[in-house]
């Protein structure tokens, strides 16, 4: 089995609001056009159905962040593009999640600056989280760890979600992770 046919997972990281779930929804179907098998592992949708009942401290942070790594890794080696979009705050479990990892692990850095993430915050969840309404809100009072040497960076204030996917597309195609064009059809 070459590269191509074989599965990953893209790991998008980023702050609240940066644009995580709407990339990952936005890149599945051009992955599918490409002949790969795609599942979203979306932070909301985690939490709600295998996370529950964990909150917001530190080790229930690493807890549902290594449940979405076991997930991806358990999907990326069956041959399916494993897209997580959590925030995923630390460093040392994205790490951990990378070296379990038993396909290619693409880290995605989703980066936006706080004033960005602030205006578009349509749910109102920074201005609760500064007035000490929301607690341990990552970026304001609980800390963030961009990755240092992500596979891609994209910046969601610069960058349309067209170009963001095109620049992580890109990079597939370079890895020899994905093929040029979508697979001839029968």
């Amino acid at each position: 089995m070459n590269a191509i046919d074989k599965g990953l997972t893209l790991w998008f990281t980023g702050l609240s609001g940066s644009g995580k779930s709407t990339l990952a929804t936005y890149l599945a179907p051009k992955l599918k056009e490409l002949g790969k098998k795609v599942e979203i592992l979306d932070g909301d949708e985690v939490r709600e159905n295998l996370s529950k009942g964990l909150g917001f401290s530190k080790e229930d942070r690493d807890t549902n962040i290594r449940r979405i790594g076991f997930v991806a890794n358990m999907l990326a080696r069956n041959g399916v593009v494993a897209i997580t979009a959590a925030i995923s705050p630390y460093k040392d479990v994205r790490n951990e999640a990378r070296s379990k990892a038993q396909a290619a692990f693409v880290e995605v850095y989703v980066e936006c600056p706080i004033d960005v993430l602030e205006d578009r915050d349509t749910k109102g969840l920074y201005k609760k989280a500064k007035a000490g309404i929301i607690k341990n809100f990552t970026g304001i009072s609980d800390p963030y760890e961009a990755p240092e040497n992500p596979e891609v960076t994209v910046d969601t204030s610069k960058e349309t979600i067209e170009q963001s996917a095109d620049k992580i597309l890109a990079y597939l195609r370079k890895r020899g992770l994905v093929p040029d064009a979508a697979p001839a059809r029968r």
